[in-house]
């Protein structure tokens, strides 16, 4: 498994020899060994990208991730056929008991609330509507306390009058972040065999990520932690290298300190494993430690 995270931010060539993938720039050539990238995320549309590059990391399950003209991520690789999907492992996925798909969820949806609470407390922030609202949450989220809670939780965390509807470069920031984080859960659940578009709770005919929407909400917390220590007026190519980098963000999961990058293949296992009734314990404890990473770089062209 790969450990970097690349980015390429200007005019490029991307191609593929020896088990290199080769970016020549204007200021040069470099030469990155194909083992080492966990995600490419090509951040312009000023790049050449052979096929040879994509295909070299789809049979390495590396993440691609395209920028569009305002440099969000607009759409990434995705594998059609892993090494272990089998018409009997979609069979499974399309026939997941409702009933631990529901608990699951709530279960989802409780972490993320309790993450969202330990965000405000890092910062300082009451905690007594949040903690309030979460009392309220019935198997299912029928009463859909996420979508409550987050009206209130953002204008906590940034300011009165934000909101997530805003065209702001805090926004900018979240939704970058949260694509990145979107991005690995997709790739874990492909790995996995699994289909990304047939989803626990979202269920979007326009979605093509409805179970990596899932997935991922326990952890969009880390995204928000990450962005309020931030002090920015525009959304920076530093911002968004910071980002990326956020992936390397140390944090303690189910009492063991990790690396998000490292977190997310185990937590996407566990939840798989519960939904394929492989389990029956669920646990998705996530803590913050007091350091947070501001926007060092492994590997940026």
């Amino acid at each position: 498994m790969g450990w970097r995270s690349v980015v390429i931010t200007q005019h490029a060539k991307i191609s593929y020899s020896a088990n290199m993938i080769i970016v020549q720039t204007r200021d040069g050539i470099n030469q990155i060994p194909v083992s080492d990238i966990d995600v490419l995320l090509i951040d312009t549309t000023q790049a050449v990208i052979t096929t040879a590059v994509i295909a070299e990391l789809a049979n390495r399950e590396t993440k691609i991730i395209f920028t569009d003209k305002r440099h969000q991520p607009i759409t990434e690789s995705v594998n059609y056929y892993p090494n272990n999907r089998s018409a009997e492992m979609l069979l499974r996925q399309v026939n997941w008991d409702q009933n631990r798909e529901d608990i699951l969820w709530t279960k989802i949806v409780s972490y993320k609330i309790r993450n969202q609470i330990k965000v405000l407390e890092v910062y300082n922030q009451p905690t007594d509507e949040i903690e309030s609202e979460l009392d309220k949450l019935e198997v299912g989220d029928l009463t859909n306390r996420e979508a409550v809670i987050a009206r209130k939780y953002f204008p906590l965390l940034f300011e009165d009058k934000f909101s997530r509807r805003d065209e702001s470069s805090v926004n900018a920031a979240l939704n970058y972040g949260y694509s990145i984080l979107l991005s690995m859960m997709n790739k874990e659940i492909v790995t996995r065999g699994n289909l990304t578009y047939l989803g626990i709770h979202h269920h979007s005919s326009e979605n093509e990520f409805n179970l990596g929407s899932d997935l991922m909400e326990p952890f969009r917390p880390v995204i928000d932690y990450w962005v309020a220590a931030q002090k920015f007026n525009e959304f920076t190519p530093d911002v968004k290298y910071g980002l990326v980098d956020a992936l390397n963000l140390e944090i303690i999961y189910n009492g063991q300190k990790m690396l998000l990058r490292n977190v997310i293949p185990k937590y996407v296992q566990t939840c798989l494993d519960y939904l394929d009734e492989n389990r029956d314990e669920l646990e998705i404890e996530v803590e913050f430690t007091n350091e947070v990473p501001h926007h060092a770089l492994n590997g940026h062209v």
